[in-house]
């Protein structure tokens, strides 16, 4: 009976492991920023939800030659770095941009607009510092990274300032990914 029972209960556990492994949100998804990891996030439907605006957002932005989230800001981020930097990015994009950009959202887009903004509360609330390093790493040139954009988002008018932030999420989704564990 037990050999049965093996033969049986083997390939019902390779099947169970192979549907799970194939199923999305299943499996352990994380964005891990150096010290700071944010589990259960879904970055697929960070960018669905972000396709779904992004023509009529960028047809938007007339500041073509201006960049905000330039190569200074987000190329060769050290683990160090990107814990403090994602940190100070999405605090920045919920307090300034999505707070005051949800005015001139479109009912057609408003969706999209709020699992952006929902989801990058979630990420904020759950970016914990690793085991290894109970502390956020504050890092100078991670501060100085962040002052770049900031600087350059304060040089636009207010309106043009936020429509280029909404238009370049595509930019630090992008750039996030690379901290992105399945």
């Amino acid at each position: 009976m037990s050999s049965w029972l093996q033969m049986v209960t083997l390939p019902c556990l390779s099947l169970i492991l192979f549907v799970w492994s194939q199923v999305p949100g299943l499996q352990s998804q994380e964005f891990q920023f150096g010290p700071c990891r944010a589990e259960g996030v879904n970055l697929q439907q960070l960018r669905e939800a972000f396709w779904t605006i992004q023509e009529t957002v960028q047809a938007q932005d007339n500041n073509t030659s201006v960049r905000l989230l330039r190569q200074e800001v987000l190329q060769n981020v050290s683990d160090a770095e990107s814990c403090y930097l994602i940190h100070a990015l999405l605090k920045f994009y919920l307090n300034t941009v999505f707070k005051n950009y949800h005015k001139r959202a479109e009912f057609k887009t408003l969706k999209s607009f709020s699992t952006l903004a929902n989801n990058f509360i979630v990420i904020m609330s759950k970016l914990q510092p690793s085991q290894e390093n109970e502390m956020f790493s504050v890092s100078e040139s991670a501060h100085k990274r962040f002052l770049l954009f900031h600087r350059a988002f304060k040089r636009l008018d207010i309106e043009a300032a936020l429509t280029k932030a909404f238009g370049e999420v595509d930019i630090l989704l992008t750039w996030m990914e690379k901290f992105y564990k399945i």
